[in-house]
């Protein structure tokens, strides 16, 4: 039986984390800038025309992120002082070049997310997962000058591969494994790599596509969620990603209750407000090694 890239590693007993000048909860916004294709069903706010082509409704939909709410979530990211980790689609580096311009004069960090949103990780075989993800790891490089160090799969899928693959390209860090509040290392033949949490159950797709959940719920679901983890990690460093898409959350109803919650999490003391390619490269410099002696350890002597 196929088994996950990781090891259990209880919470409990692992060694303090601690973050940059005290904090002791690590937060990144995880901006989904994706590229869907017009004749491929896909997330849909209207689930009735999925099926027919064209689908003017739900390809709109998710197209107004591009043409509007990427710009509206720009200006409020710029009010609060925070840099986006862009979760960025290959296919949108010639699609919507205007985005990673002025991502790049704002220092967003840019992760891998596959070539676009309408076609899925999980069914390549391996030669052509190493094709396909050396695309699109140089068509980011490329349009954004940046070395690409993070992944997240199209709809957060993977293969039993892409642990391995995403290795030999040089890349450190992958978000679909949403595990854990904080990051820990993955099993891999090819080079070091580890989970950095993306935190499905605050992410706005899951809250409000196909459910009606107002804008005022939802800035109380994320409070709660992040008031929670603030008294916990006090005693050991913590992460919460506010993954988000533009076309969702920056609906103006939406809009803001968004902002409402970037401005009670930036009002905290003790919050690195950061991207991921910084907490991946804080924690090798600092505790990977010693966690994969911890996750040794914890495993010693179980069967597998």
């Amino acid at each position: 039986m196929p088994s996950p890239p990781f090891d259990y590693w209880p919470l409990i007993g692992r060694p303090r984390l601690e973050w940059p000048n005290g904090a002791r909860l690590a937060v990144w916004i995880g901006v989904n800038v994706e590229r869907y294709e017009v004749d491929r069903p896909a997330v849909a706010i209207n689930p009735s025309t999925v099926a027919m082509q064209p689908d003017p409704i739900n390809y709109s939909w998710r197209e107004y992120g591009a043409r509007v709410g990427i710009w509206r979530l720009m200006e409020l990211l710029d009010e609060v002082g925070l840099r986006a980790s862009v979760l960025l689609n290959s296919d949108v580096c010639a699609a919507y070049p205007q985005i990673v311009a002025e991502g790049n004069k704002r220092g967003w960090a840019w992760l891998a997310h596959g070539k676009n949103n309408s076609q899925k990780w999980n069914t390549l075989s391996l030669e052509e997962e190493r094709v396909a993800a050396a695309e699109v790891v140089s068509t980011i490089r490329q349009a954004t000058g940046k070395m690409v160090k993070g992944w997240l799969g199209p709809a957060g899928t993977e293969s039993y591969n892409t642990v391995d693959v995403l290795a030999e390209l040089g890349l450190t860090y992958v978000c679909d494994w949403t595990a854990d509040d904080q990051p820990f290392p993955l099993n891999s033949q090819s080079g070091r790599m580890i989970s950095v949490p993306y935190t499905p159950e605050v992410n706005d797709l899951p809250i409000f596509a196909g459910k009606t959940v107002s804008g005022s719920a939802y800035y109380e679901i994320v409070r709660d969620h992040f008031d929670v983890m603030y008294a916990q990690a006090a005693t050991s460093g913590l992460v919460l990603c506010l993954g988000i898409h533009p076309f969702i959350i920056n609906q103006p109803y939406r809009h803001k209750y968004f902002a409402q919650v970037l401005r009670y999490v930036a009002g905290h003391a003790e919050v690195w407000l950061t991207t991921s390619d910084e907490i991946a490269d804080w924690y090798f410099e600092r505790y990977y090694d010693q966690a994969v002696a911890s996750v040794a350890a914890a495993n010693a002597g179980r069967d597998r």
